[in-house]
């Protein structure tokens, strides 16, 4: 049985101590931000600064679904990644 059909799919961004952040994907934000906060499981990316909290979250059917939405996000700028957490303004 394949478990992995009847989860849903997160497309999250993390904000880095440098204030810096990162997009990515997982069925787990809570478990993917203890690997990232970890190092052993987590990004490259938190090497040089480390992982502080989600500040968004959107939830997808499927892996494909959330893959498209994740490189969209990606190519935002960080002020339209901080207007889609609700966080603009406030740096």
């Amino acid at each position: 049985m394949n478990t992995e059909k009847s989860l849903l799919w997160t497309v999250y961004i993390i904000e880095a101590e440098s204030g810096k952040l990162y997009t990515g994907i997982t069925t787990d934000p809570e478990r993917r931000l203890k690997e990232h906060m970890s190092g052993k499981k987590g990004a490259r990316y938190f090497r040089l600064s480390k992982p502080v909290r989600i500040i968004y979250r959107e939830s997808f059917p499927d892996r494909s679904s959330a893959s498209i939405r994740e490189a969209q996000i990606k190519k935002m700028k960080r002020a339209e990644k901080l207007l889609l957490s609700g966080q603009a303004g406030c740096q």
